[in-house]
């Protein structure tokens, strides 16, 4: 082979060696990782099909009422589960107690190394599914939304954003990162459409809004 491919070989090798460490260290330490939601086709077909309805009461609500965190597999629960799944390197106790790990909070881009920065958000907040249909749901159903693995209703975020994000929906609250706002609608869209939860007016037309531009 000529030296000067050989050594133009060599550079470019160089090169895409050190745009992959470069790529490597700028990466999250890690990305949550919950069930992929709908595709945003999907989530504004289905919204093109919602008749708004104005929200129910809060009358009655009761966090008790939705069980959690239930048990998944032996010392496990679902909040350890989440943790798990959505942090890199993660180490349990004998209790299944993260020790220590990485996590990287979508919803506004810090990385933590303690779980308890953490907390696990509901994606739609549990009190807003109350008002939208789930004050008429068994005790066993609320415990199954309020713990479900399956949909894109839970993910590990920063505590102090999930506390300020309440019970709000996405005409009063988005996630401050931007580039998770399409994601962040289409999982609420996913678990409002799996659980058959209304939506009002001003919650189905900012859903729309963000989904319009994904």
């Amino acid at each position: 082979m000529p030296k000067i491919y050989a050594r133009r070989i060599g550079v470019l090798a160089s090169a895409a060696a050190m745009a992959a460490l470069t790529s490597l260290v700028n990466a999250p330490t890690a990305q949550a990782a919950p069930p992929t939601p709908i595709s945003a086709s999907a989530a504004r077909s289905y919204l093109a099909t919602v008749t708004p309805r104005a929200e129910g009461s809060s009358t009655g609500y009761s966090r008790d009422l939705f069980p959690h965190w239930s048990t998944v597999s032996g010392t496990c629960n679902t909040r350890e589960t989440v943790l798990k799944r959505d942090g890199v390197g993660v180490v349990q106790d004998s209790s299944c107690a993260a020790v220590s790990g990485s996590w990287y909070s979508e919803y506004d881009g810090a990385t933590w190394t303690a779980a308890s920065d953490l907390d696990i958000d509901h994606v739609v907040a549990l009190s807003e599914a109350w008002r939208s249909g789930a004050s008429s749901w068994t005790t066993s159903k609320r415990q199954q939304f309020a713990n479900d693995l399956t949909r894109p209703q839970l993910i590990a975020v920063t505590d102090n954003v999930n506390q300020a994000k309440g019970d709000l929906d996405p005409a009063e609250w988005l996630p401050s990162r931007t580039a998770y706002r399409c994601t962040y609608a289409r999982m609420w869209v996913h678990v409002k459409q799996y659980w058959g939860l209304s939506m009002d007016s001003a919650e189905k037309t900012a859903l729309v809004n963000v989904l319009n531009g994904c």
